[in-house]
């Protein structure tokens, strides 16, 4: 049985509520907390530094901040007038012969940062902690590859907090990514290794769209990701991984039943895909426990295309509806051959 939390030794009273909060509800198993260090007071300006240890808002888990990414957020429920226009999205909802778009949506840009976590926090979280994938390219088969324990999570997400452990976290890659200083804030600073996996890995791992709607309460949440592309002597297939989250807003508990997806290929196919719950489950999104996230790949016989769908959801007084999934964008990248296997890439 592992140990999370005890308490929080500073910070606005808030801050150790939620946080608190987030890490003890995980599971009913948990018979004692454990204290993890002191929280700070979040940023509301500003981005965190490599090396900031965190709590997760939303999931309690204990992280460690590696690097920044800059995003383009594209919300369906903030009107337009109310965000700056970076770029018109198609709205393949209409479902045109072209895939055109019948509905405008412009984004804003925001902070999300690459984590680790804690490998103890993982068992205990509702959430893929391997969710980062991408194709190595050291052989012909071009094999898929996984990073356990990384994360891609919202500045409003992090809790900051601070630690007098010169390894607070336990992860396989801490120690090769990060080096204790303690004459630094934070203590810990990117190692050469680090440095150099981000710049190999960049294509693979960048974060570039988010994309967020709200159907009756419950938030979808999506952030596609390019992986890379496979030859085959048939054809060249393009890969994509596509984080999703789902966060219930409201007051009554929420099951997922069913998801529906509609798959758009600039080839000129459509293609849909029905099915039970999501990757073997049917999470229940509760007000103590409101959200789930997960990942999943798609593959397309084209350089670009798009996705969009709904999930059924059934309410704890018997109410279904459908969820909408807003639509995103499927497009590829020079393949430079950046991607290696992290064993040898660390």
């Amino acid at each position: 049985m592992q140990i999370v939390m005890k308490h929080l030794l500073t910070g606005k009273s808030i801050h150790f509520q939620v946080a608190l909060r987030c890490i003890s509800t995980q599971s009913t198993r948990f018979s004692r907390l454990a204290e993890v260090g002191k929280l700070e007071t979040p940023k509301i300006q500003g981005k965190y530094d490599t090396g900031q240890l965190f709590l997760h808002r939303v999931f309690g888990y204990r992280g460690v901040v590696l690097f920044p990414w800059l995003a383009r957020v594209y919300d369906r429920d903030i009107p337009n007038t109310q965000a700056a226009p970076i770029k018109t999205e198609a709205d393949p909802s209409a479902e045109t012969p072209s895939g055109n778009v019948s509905k405008e949506v412009k984004g804003t840009t925001h902070t999300f940062y690459q984590v680790l976590i804690d490998s103890r926090d993982c068992p205990f979280i509702r959430a893929q902690t391997e969710a980062v994938t991408f194709l190595g390219n050291q052989d012909s088969s071009r094999s898929l590859y996984a990073i356990p324990g990384l994360d891609y999570v919202a500045h409003e997400d992090i809790l900051p907090y601070s630690s007098g452990e010169k390894a607070p976290l336990h992860h396989e890659l801490f120690d090769k990514f990060l080096t204790y200083q303690p004459e630094r804030d934070p203590p810990f600073e990117a190692q050469d290794t680090l440095i150099a996996w981000q710049k190999k890995n960049h294509p693979w791992l960048e974060l570039s769209d988010v994309h967020k709607e709200t159907t009756e309460g419950v938030r979808v949440t999506v952030i596609p990701f390019y992986m890379g592309c496979r030859e085959t002597p048939a054809a060249s297939v393009y890969w994509w991984r596509y984080c999703i989250r789902l966060e219930n807003l409201g007051e009554l508990s929420v099951q997922l039943r069913e998801r529906h997806w509609r798959i758009f290929s600039l080839s000129g196919t459509l293609e849909t895909v029905r099915g039970r719950g999501v990757v073997g489950q049917e999470p229940v999104l509760s007000p103590r426990l409101p959200a789930f996230q997960y990942s999943s790949h798609v593959s397309l016989q084209a350089p670009s295309g798009h996705m969009w769908g709904t999930f059924r959801l059934e309410r704890e007084d018997g109410h279904t509806f459908d969820c909408r999934i807003p639509p995103f964008s499927l497009e590829s990248k020079p393949d430079d051959g950046g991607s290696v296997p992290p064993e040898e890439n660390v």
